[in-house]
């Protein structure tokens, strides 16, 4: 009897043990999100859609005015098309034009799907990528590759040439969850604010 009530406590050590070394870990990952990031477990289908096509146009050639895969893209062009062919959003083509619509966030606020933007030339908007997450993006880059690749937005060139981010896909902040109807809405393929 005095066996099986050690081999009980012994079990009862271990499995106290294993949660606080799952507790350890969640605390651990949680120390590595910065202040004001939020962790998004899982990313709803069509936001897996948009940041799985997108990624499926790596490696495509840069094409000034170019706005598809088999002519190449410029950074706006692909952005348009990425958004047209997963949500049916048509975008204007030009970062600056695309700059001015959607709901302003905040870099903290900052989830996949998102565009960020950048000024470069005249410190005007001059180019945009999509948002992947962790501080990744995706753009058609004329310089760095010549093609569409994946930029981190911690990188000192990206972060000193930062301007600001955009939504166009509702989320909902209090759940986590993305709601992917549009911000915007299409009226004879010409872009309006609700």
């Amino acid at each position: 009897m005095t066996i099986l009530k050690f081999i009980i406590a012994c079990l009862f050590l271990v499995s106290i043990s294993a949660q606080a070394a799952e507790q350890t870990n969640e605390l651990q990952l949680s120390e590595n999100i910065s202040a004001g990031q939020r962790l998004v477990t899982k990313l709803p289908d069509s936001i897996q859609n948009l940041l799985q096509y997108a990624r499926s146009n790596e490696g495509v050639a840069y094409q000034r005015g170019g706005n598809s895969p088999e002519s190449g893209f410029d950074c706006s062009g692909f952005v348009r098309n990425v958004y047209d062919h997963v949500t049916g959003i048509i975008l204007p083509h030009g970062s600056k034009a695309m700059s001015e619509l959607g709901d302003k966030i905040k870099t903290a606020e900052l989830l996949p799907g998102d565009l960020v933007f950048f000024r470069f030339m005249n410190h005007t908007i001059s180019h945009v990528g999509i948002y992947l997450g962790n501080n990744q993006f995706i753009h058609a880059s004329s310089t760095a590759s010549g093609s569409v690749m994946v930029s981190n937005l911690n990188d000192n060139y990206w972060a000193k040439h930062f301007s600001l981010a955009r939504r166009f896909l509702n989320t909902s902040a209090h759940t986590g969850v993305v709601d992917t109807s549009p911000v915007i809405t299409l009226k004879s393929k010409n872009i309006t604010l609700n």
